[in-house]
């Protein structure tokens, strides 16, 4: 069971219109995203000793970037986070259920800087979503669960990606515009069933909507019909930080693509595990689950504090 409630997670993403939320009515529209790239400023050269300055969103869920020596090794509490560029760049997430203080290292050489931060707590709603064909929230088929094996396949693959880009300098820009019918981290109840929290944000379109990348990168994974997903894509903005986008009606890409910032890449729809049009917008770092609308503000404060 443990084995098929992984191959479930990406999937949380469901529902649009019929979701209802226990804590709140989700009516926030989501801004109209930028219809050109916004251009980074040239930074400051790489630190020549170990030293190590991160700015972003301290909050669960949210995403930081690190400017430190290029090669050094970045931990979070311990956990290894991957290395800094060739430039010193680093970008790190935390998941949902961070604690309240977080320790940042970077190591090179034996030396070691650190960084200590505050980790900002959030709320999360439980949100209810009933009408689901029964298998497509548990599958019995053995036709069904060989696909979905197949199908975790490909998602594994797409995730490995670790392009050695900086698009996740470029601050990001919301995909689509649409009312916001499903928030990051809600505790999902699937026809009456506990499901695993919905690590996606779900902006109510109609079907067709021009989705835009928010970033430059790289696409990892282009997929027209997975079983709960329907049409899939990832995009590597760097260093591994994937953003995917579930339920598409139409693909504009295909692997190994890259991607300006603004750039229409596919259409709205409500195509695999989903009761109504609508973009599922999540984003994964390392493993770990992040709130690519967090991103949104936490890239932006980073770029202002690291760039200038």
């Amino acid at each position: 069971m443990r084995a098929l409630a992984a191959l479930l997670l990406l999937a949380a993403c469901s529902a649009s219109e019929p979701a209802r939320s226990e804590t709140a009515a989700l009516e926030t529209p989501a801004p109209a995203p930028a219809p050109v790239a916004q251009p980074a400023p040239e930074p400051a050269p790489p630190p020549a000793t170990l030293t190590l300055n991160c700015a972003g969103a301290f909050t669960q869920g949210g995403v930081v970037l690190c400017r430190t020596l290029p090669g050094a090794r970045l931990f979070i509490d311990g956990a290894a986070m991957g290395e800094a560029d060739a430039e010193g760049w680093a970008v790190l997430g935390f998941i949902r259920d961070a604690g309240a203080r977080a320790v940042i290292t970077a190591q090179s050489g034996g030396a070691e800087a650190e960084q200590r931060v505050e980790i900002a707590p959030r709320q999360f709603d439980v949100q209810r979503v009933d009408g689901l064909p029964p298998q497509t929230v548990t599958p019995t088929d053995p036709a069904v669960l060989a696909r979905i094996q197949r199908e975790a396949a490909l998602k594994n693959e797409g995730f490995a990606s670790h392009a050695a880009l900086t698009g996740f300098l470029d601050g990001f820009i919301w995909p689509v515009e649409g009312r916001i019918s499903g928030r990051w981290g809600n505790q999902r109840v699937l026809n009456g069933v506990p499901a695993t929290p919905h690590f996606g944000v779900d902006i109510a379109a109609p079907t067709g909507t021009p989705i835009r990348a928010p970033a430059a990168g790289v696409v990892t994974l282009a997929n027209p019909d997975m079983h709960f997903e329907g049409g899939l894509i990832f995009i590597d903005h760097g260093q591994g930080l994937i953003t995917m986008y579930l339920h598409m009606s139409r693909l504009d890409v295909a692997v190994g693509d890259a991607v300006a910032q603004g750039q229409v890449i596919g259409a709205v729809g409500a195509s695999g595990r989903a009761t109504g049009p609508h973009l599922c917008w999540r984003m994964r770092l390392n493993g770990r689950q992040l709130d690519p609308t967090v991103a949104i503000e936490g890239l932006q404060s980073a770029r202002a504090a690291l760039l200038n």
